[in-house]
């Protein structure tokens, strides 16, 4: 009997809008001054850096004119998992694929723009990630709900397709992977919130739950393994520090519902504002 084929849908996210973006109100845009770097839907120019348990992490956004007087746009390029093995702290893959180099972990493109008559974000959102040869592209809207006392929330929605090369089902062990060919592993959704909690006018939190699944073709995939399912529920938190009103520091954790907080992924961030 044959048996039937599994491939990798990565867990990249369909919003791809990450804690470092947020959303604003059209008044945050009335002039040139200095943007609310707590807010994930502000848009700026800006440069980050970052340690993590994969290694070194770089940012770069720049914004653009979108030819629209109530529009604002941003694109974003980010680097990650520079030296994993020099320096960075722990690597969750080692065991499963294989050894850790200093070579780039994954690449990151995202164009973000914002309508600022109704606090409405849109994004398509690329990623690549070069150790396992795996990418992703996405589309996926954020809209801003009133404030209420110090939370702010902010539903998504998004779509997406997956490839890159073919793995072979897991459960068949003692079996060699396939990554003879590109393949095309199907689409997916993904439905979620930012939330952010303002504590002072310096310090805010955010938790940010995500649920993807699959609309066809192959099994969710995160990034520690195969999910073995056709859906998943993500974490993301956030503790954050302005330092000042161009420069903040940011410590992230990401875990789910297979993968608990102690053994997710953890990293530690500067961005800087133009």
């Amino acid at each position: 009997m044959k048996t039937k084929q599994k491939y990798m849908m990565p867990r990249v996210i369909a919003v791809g809008v990450s804690a470092s973006l947020a959303c604003v109100s059209a008044a945050t845009f009335a002039d040139d001054s200095v943007q609310d770097m707590s807010d994930p839907l502000a848009v700026y120019t800006q440069a980050g850096a970052g340690y993590s348990d994969k290694g070194l992490n770089l940012k770069f956004g720049q914004t653009y004119d979108t030819g629209s007087d109530t529009t604002m746009g941003m694109n974003v390029l980010e680097v990650k998992g520079i030296a994993g093995d020099a320096i960075g702290f722990r690597d969750n893959d080692k065991a499963k694929f294989g050894s850790v180099d200093d070579s780039i972990d994954s690449v990151r493109f995202r164009n973000f723009t914002v309508d600022l008559t109704n606090g409405r974000g849109a994004q398509v959102d690329l990623n690549y990630n070069f150790d396992k040869n795996q990418g992703s592209a996405s589309y996926s809207f954020i809209q801003a709900l009133p404030k209420f006392g110090p939370v702010n929330l902010y539903p998504l929605a998004g779509l997406g397709l997956a490839a890159g090369d073919p793995l072979a089902d897991p459960s068949r062990e003692g079996e060699a992977q396939l990554r003879d060919r590109f393949d095309m592993h199907g689409t997916f959704y993904v439905a979620g919130m930012y939330a952010k909690v303002e504590i002072t006018d310096k310090i805010w939190l955010n938790y940010n739950p995500m649920y993807m699944g699959t609309i066809s073709g192959s099994d969710v995939y995160k990034d520690n393994g195969f999910a073995g399912d056709d859906s998943i529920m993500t974490h993301e938190f956030a503790v954050s520090y302005q330092i000042n009103p161009r420069l903040n520091v940011r410590y992230f954790a990401n875990w789910d519902e297979d993968v608990d907080f102690d053994d997710g992924d953890h990293r530690i961030e500067f961005n800087y504002q133009f």
